[in-house]
């Protein structure tokens, strides 16, 4: 199934039939992806006095519950909601779902013990590109990223002058395959989420962050077009599935 885009006054070719999901699923099995010191996420039937949920446990139907934490437990995206009083809900707040995207690569650099991304490194990477979404790949590139237990790992993170280049670049929705923009414990500063929303300003309602991608070495550095949707919860973060098509 290939359609044509016009955007920008230009002609592009994708084939939707080909996607290339970079999301981390939710599996309620304790290798999940996790973060954030909470514990792994559960799928299973729900129970009640005389019901169990689950045909093979002579239930008519499969009906199961599950518990999660968005942020903590694969793909997800969030608005400034998740940072703001006002708790701002990501399902109210993007609006569109198909947007001209960057893949890029970046090996995150030692910094007083530290992993960061610069903005040199952007600036390198992007070549004066100003895409409206921009999708980070780090090295090393490794499929245990799927299954990574990332508490109290000090996981590499964004410089805040780095975050001020992704905003005045106009990048609005920026994915990430990390469990944060911000170093793991910083005494609550966020500062490269606040950057990215401009919190102190004019605040980028519509902009997003999503984090916990996972992008195949299959997928080469360039521009694709990016389907983002979210799951319809009304909260500052839901699950996520971001989708890939590659430019013919």
């Amino acid at each position: 199934m290939k359609t044509t885009i016009i955007y920008e006054n230009k002609n592009y070719h994708i084939d939707l039939s080909q996607p290339l999901d970079i999301s981390i699923p939710i599996t309620g099995k304790k290798d999940n992806v996790n973060a954030w010191y909470v514990k792994a996420p559960t799928i299973e039937p729900h129970r009640e006095a005389n019901f169990t949920g689950s045909i093979l446990a002579g239930s008519s139907t499969n009906f199961y519950d599950i518990w999660f934490n968005p942020h903590a437990h694969g793909t997800h995206t969030e608005c400034v909601g998740h940072i703001s009083k006002e708790h701002q809900s990501v399902n109210q707040n993007l609006r569109e779902f198909f947007f001209m995207a960057e893949v890029i690569t970046i090996t995150p650099l030692e910094n007083n013990q530290d992993l960061v991304i610069t903005k040199e490194q952007l600036e390198t990477a992007l070549k004066n590109k100003k895409p409206k979404a921009l999708v980070i790949r780090t090295r090393p590139n490794l499929e245990v990223k799927i299954h990574r237990q990332y508490s109290n790992t000090n996981p590499p993170y964004f410089l805040e002058d780095a975050m001020v280049f992704i905003r005045e670049l106009g990048v609005e929705h920026l994915l990430i395959d990390l469990p944060s923009v911000d170093k793991e414990k910083d005494g609550g500063e966020l500062l490269s989420h606040k950057a990215f929303w401009n919190f102190n300003g004019d605040i980028r309602l519509r902009a997003t962050i999503t984090e916990f991608i996972f992008v195949s070495d299959i997928i080469i550095d360039g521009p694709y077009f990016l389907n983002l949707q979210v799951a319809p919860f009304e909260n500052d973060a839901s699950p996520s599935r971001p989708v890939l098509y590659k430019i013919k």
